[in-house]
């Protein structure tokens, strides 16, 4: 039986540390490395299995009722998965849910409760998500982009060069092929010979620094 006694902070304060990360860029990079880089893997596997287990099978949805309970399932659905389930069509399971929950917090104002790099979350969920819609998303995204960019604190203004430009190449990338094709050899999907060529190279969003040039 899975565990349904769990709490917004559970989470929260695992993914969101209160250890002044946000106070310069060098401490920041590295809590967007840890998170984006599979850091974060073995102590989900080992301590919120249940958690993600619970999230989706839809005994969390209760969360989404307060702004930082909305992040909270948003970070259960969208990245727990895909350090318990990676390399696995698992991973991706709950990208649509995740994504519907992001896109409703932005209209309901729950996004701008948040700090920028929770918020940036919002952003990373709805970029995730593959599907017909997925351009457009991406399109709403600029912009949500720079409203985050113009609430960080001044000391890490000069990540936003990057920030702004990791929005603009997963935009690049469904442009050009309409999903992720990184995940392809996992579903089992044909790749085009665009694609294996992108594959080969290997230069995938998720895999970039956060202080990486771009």
């Amino acid at each position: 039986m899975i565990k349904t006694l769990f709490q917004p902070d559970d989470v929260l304060s695992l993914w969101f540390p209160d250890n002044g990360h946000w106070n310069d860029t060098e401490t920041h990079a590295a809590f967007w490395t840890e998170r984006m880089q599979g850091g974060m893997d073995e102590r989900i596997i080992a301590d919120y299995a249940d958690l993600a287990k619970a999230a989706a099978a839809g005994l969390l949805d209760h969360w989404a009722e307060t702004p930082r309970g909305r992040l909270a399932l948003l970070i259960a659905l969208d990245q727990f998965p895909r350090s318990l389930w990676r390399d696995t069509p698992g991973a991706y399971g709950q990208d649509i849910k995740a994504c519907r929950l992001a896109l409703a917090g932005l209209d309901n104002g729950d996004f701008d409760a948040l700090a920028p790099w929770e918020q940036a979350f919002f952003i990373i969920a709805i970029s995730h998500c593959e599907g017909p819609d997925h351009l457009e998303r991406m399109h709403r995204l600029k912009d949500v982009t720079e409203r985050i960019i113009a609430a960080m604190p001044p000391q890490l203004a000069e990540l936003a060069v990057g920030f702004r430009a990791q929005t603009a190449r997963v935009t690049g990338i469904i442009e050009r092929f309409g999903r992720h094709p990184h995940r392809n050899p996992i579903y089992g999907r044909v790749s085009s010979p665009e694609e294996q060529a992108y594959i080969a190279e290997g230069d995938f969003p998720h895999l970039r620094r956060a202080d990486a040039p771009d």
